[in-house]
């Protein structure tokens, strides 16, 4: 595979955060009985790089063609900076956004060349055929394409012609990228190569970025900030670290990864922190529920971090008996699968491998657990 040119970019303002400062307030959206959007208010700094993270359904592809402008929100405003950009009387067509889209299926133009499909947004505007040439011809070799200007997209690969929809979006040297779920086509091992590549180029350009996902190891790995929506609302807004150190619901943290849940009920309030004792044993979890106090019914949701294999019980005393059922390698060591009194916990890794059948004890590190009321992890 070709790589990329990740040298700084000709034009100095590439290096500048020249992107539209986004602004939404009360955006909403209804297909017939369906609420995509539900009042949402978001907003994105120039040059951020904002992943909108959710299930399907969740209103992500709603609130970005809102964005574009190729859809309509019901009732809310958009703007860029200063400039409204949608409300209920106005909307100002996508020509006229300046913004670009890199879609799901690249959306080429079959007949034309990779020259041709990347020139062809330029061709639009005031530029003469020698800068047209000139910037699509840089895009195209930012890509790693140097050499297949004269293809057409048959004659690439589904990772090329990837390549070429971002080098089309980057050529025109927009001030909004708008990323709808590009990758979900591709193999895994091309999924992060060209995730690297998405990342590095759109960044050097300065440009605000929008890009939408399900995949939680993705939107971690692109973002600035995630925004995690949940049946069209805005469930969190928060970096990356914070979204998984803290999430502010139950939702957020099934989310974005847990290897079991206990239920339990409050004993006593430690600070941010709560004891729960669940059957015969105690644990210590991070608050989610600000106003969690003792006798409340609890779930605790255990991130894969907060576990961890232990020959006896820790100095505070958070190690449960478990049994081994089940073991996957992962390169970089094991991930186990354990039976526990107060439930099954998995992705318990090791470097070394456990047997099934193994009788063990797993400490459970109270930064690694998070305990929101029972009925609100239930609801969501």
């Amino acid at each position: 595979m070709t790589a990329i040119d990740t040298r700084p970019a000709r034009d100095a303002r590439a290096t500048e955060a020249h992107g539209h400062a986004v602004s939404v307030r009360g955006a909403e959206r209804r297909y017939g009985a369906v609420q995509a959007l539900s009042g949402m208010d978001l907003d994105i700094e120039p040059g951020g790089f904002l992943v909108l993270l959710g299930p399907s359904g969740s209103g992500k592809s709603t609130l970005l063609r809102g964005l574009a402008g190729v859809e309509r929100f019901d009732a809310g405003t958009v703007r860029f900076g200063e400039r409204l950009i949608a409300d209920g009387r106005r909307h100002v067509p996508p020509e006229r956004r300046d913004l670009a889209m890199v879609f799901q299926d690249y959306a080429l133009w079959p007949h034309l060349t990779v020259l041709q499909n990347v020139s062809y947004a330029l061709r639009r505007g005031s530029h003469s055929s020698a800068e047209v040439r000139r910037r699509a011809l840089e895009a195209i070799g930012s890509v790693g394409l140097d050499g297949k200007e004269e293809r057409y997209p048959h004659e690439l690969s589904g990772g090329q012609q990837q390549r070429v929809a971002l080098a089309r979006a980057l050529a025109g040297r927009p001030r909004l990228i708008l990323f709808d779920e590009p990758l979900s086509n591709l193999d895994a091992d091309l999924r992060e190569r060209l995730r690297v590549e998405i990342a590095t180029l759109t960044r050097s350009t300065g440009a605000t970025a929008v890009y939408i996902t399900h995949d939680q190891s993705e939107a971690m790995a692109l973002a600035d900030r995630i925004g995690l929506l949940n049946a069209g609302r805005l469930e969190q807004l928060a970096t990356p670290e914070q979204l998984y150190r803290r999430p502010a619901t139950g939702f957020a943290a099934r989310f974005t990864g847990i290897a079991g849940s206990v239920r339990g009920i409050v004993r006593e309030r430690r600070g941010d922190a709560v004891v729960v004792l669940t059957g015969d044993h105690t644990l210590v979890a991070a608050a989610g529920g600000r106003g969690l106090q003792p006798g409340d019914d609890v779930e605790v949701l255990v991130r894969p971090t907060g576990t961890v294999f232990a020959d006896a019980p820790d100095d505070a005393g958070h190690a449960l008996p478990a049994v081994v059922v089940d073991i996957a390698y992962r390169g970089r060591g094991y991930e186990h699968v354990v039976e526990t009194p107060v439930g099954r916990i998995t992705g318990v890794f090791s470097a070394e491998a456990r047997q099934r059948g193994e009788q063990s004890r797993i400490a459970i590190d109270p930064d690694g657990c998070h305990a929101f009321p029972y009925s609100v992890t239930h609801s969501n």
